[in-house]
């Protein structure tokens, strides 16, 4: 290991309107900016990937601009995205992921990026490139794979990165070892991840984007009979269907607004709505968090909340009053993806870990093939 060595690392977390890099000097954020990109910026783009090319420019004179020389870098870092599911680790970055990238394979996503632009810019500077723990991490039990029907399998988008990042801040907190602990993680942002780590795996997760508690923009489990119904009534478009269950579904479809913020002050305020939306997700993320609590057997050594949302003190607090009989409660608010990707391709740079070749695929044997 070579801990005493310093390490430049650049680190780039693509988000659908922005892009956030930072430089890390080891693990010690020296600078960072989240570049906002305008709806004239990206208007004349049709998919997400195509927009490389630009956001590849604008990463590198903001870079230039703060006087950073890029080639000086150990390495640059991205995050994402949605590709084959994969073991958690750091990887290199390869053809077949930057194939999988551009075609979506499983779905169109601002982090599919993350890869592209990491290879580019290390490409073109001579640097390694990596990504770390993207959403598309698998460590599900087979039993928790099955969905109820055969033509549909459970499958694990889940906000790997943060997720694996604050167990490991959880594990320092309570003085063990991550192998020796069993915690729920719940994620909460735009998205939401309920997952339970048994002994550092991610054994299970409420899905980030089909199901679980409803998010600010996000629908999660909903009546999928009644939904059925509704869609074939209104003759609904497919892109439109997706829109109303991500980015248009959960609190905004109730109270037209995405803030937490605004959810927080309606509620403080009194206002009858944003109290009882505020109830219902910390309701429904409480009913996620006890549906994990049996997937760990009850054996649990901690219920951890982080995310975004997890800056809201009545969504915390409201949450608590409910599981809190489970198990001892610990809050880490936000969430520093960039500081983990730094520390995941750290631990490479140091040699404490190895970094995989693109795809480490899951080991699953599926006694069940879907119908064709």
């Amino acid at each position: 290991m070579q801990e005493n060595k310093e390490y430049f690392i650049l680190t780039i977390n693509p988000g659908s309107t922005s892009t956030k890099i930072g430089i890390f000097k080891n693990d010690e954020l020296q600078f960072s900016k989240n570049i906002y990109h305008n709806d004239q910026d990206l208007v004349n783009f049709k998919r997400v990937w195509d927009q490389y090319a630009f956001r590849k420019k604008t990463i590198v004179d903001v870079v230039r601009k703060e006087g950073f020389e890029i080639q000086q870098l150990s390495c640059v870092v991205g995050r994402g995205g949605l590709f084959k599911p994969i073991i958690s680790g750091t990887y290199s970055i390869n053809k077949e992921m930057l194939d999988d990238a551009r075609n979506a394979v499983q779905g169109e996503h601002a982090s599919n990026l993350g890869c592209v632009l990491a290879f580019g810019i290390g490409w073109d500077y001579d640097i390694p490139a990596y990504i770390v723990d993207p959403p598309c991490v698998d460590e599900m039990e087979d039993i928790a794979r099955i969905s109820g029907h055969i033509s549909v399998k459970r499958t694990s988008l889940v906000h790997a990165l943060n997720i694996k990042a604050i167990a490991r801040i959880a594990a320092a907190e309570l003085n063990k070892p991550l192998s020796q602990l069993n915690l729920i993680i719940a994620h909460l942002g735009g998205g939401a991840s309920v997952t339970p780590l048994r002994q550092g795996r991610m054994i299970d997760t409420s899905d980030a984007i089909n199901a679980g508690p409803f998010t600010p923009e996000r629908s999660g489990t909903i009546p999928i009979t009644s939904f059925i119904e509704y869609i074939f009534k209104k003759n609904i478009p497919l892109s439109e269907i997706k829109k109303m269950l991500v980015g248009q579904g959960g609190m905004y479809s109730y109270l037209k607004t995405k803030s937490m913020i605004d959810l927080d002050k309606g509620y403080e305020q009194g206002d009858p709505k944003f109290q009882l939306i505020m109830q219902a997700m910390a309701y429904q993320v409480g009913k996620e968090i006890g549906a994990m609590a049996a997937a760990l057997s009850g054996k649990i050594d901690a219920i951890v909340l982080t995310g975004g949302a997890a800056r809201s003190k009545i969504l915390v607090n409201l949450i608590t009053e409910r599981v809190e009989f489970l198990s001892k409660i610990l809050v880490y608010p936000g969430e520093d993806e960039l500081k983990a990707l730094a520390q995941g391709a750290l631990r490479v740079l140091r040699g404490e870990e190895k970094p995989f070749a693109y795809p480490q695929q899951i080991e699953y044997k599926d006694w069940f093939p879907a119908e064709t």
